[in-house]
């Protein structure tokens, strides 16, 4: 993989990320089936990996204990968009980050900044497949998968189907 491939493909999964605010965070359960609920991306520019906050007593965080693998999938039906992003979930309770990240729009799921029961939940990135259809047929899939778990290289791209390491 190209480092230029690479950032082009960390760009336009920026460039998606950051007008669709809400996305829909798969863990699996203990009998290993997917489990589906949406989550509010923190502002932040993508880089490889995503951000959010969430409560420490959840569900999901014992979901992601058991296996951090995760899937978040964004949609944006009015651009035509959609994206599905795979990684490594981590839980972080990162108090300076957490205020880093408040905005007013959080106050519907806690008090403060300060709320002991916040936690961050960090997501780095192994593989993102996009879906760009403007004008109503697919223009483009991408794929950003690291190296050390596929093993490919941009020579094994087929038809409109790209690999980039992060």
């Amino acid at each position: 993989m190209t480092e230029v491939a690479q950032h082009k493909g960390i760009e336009k999964i920026a460039e998606l990320v950051k007008d669709i605010r809400i996305a829909m965070l798969v863990t699996l359960d203990e009998r290993g089936r997917p489990r589906s609920r949406p989550m509010g991306t923190q502002n932040v520019p993508f880089d490889g990996t995503l951000w959010f906050l969430t409560d420490k007593n959840s569900g999901k965080l014992q979901e992601i204990a058991q296996n951090p693998v995760v899937n978040v999938v964004y949609a944006s039906t009015s651009a035509e968009s959609y994206l599905s992003i795979s990684g490594e979930a981590e839980v972080l309770n990162d108090r300076e980050k957490i205020r880093e990240f408040w905005n007013p729009f959080l106050r519907a799921w806690f008090e403060s900044a300060e709320d002991p029961d916040i936690r961050i939940l960090r997501i780095r990135v192994d593989e993102a497949e996009y879906w760009d259809t403007p004008g109503g047929k697919v223009a483009s899939l991408f794929s950003l998968v690291k190296g050390a778990i596929t093993g490919s290289d941009a020579s094994s791209k087929h038809d409109d189907h790209q690999k980039v390491q992060l």
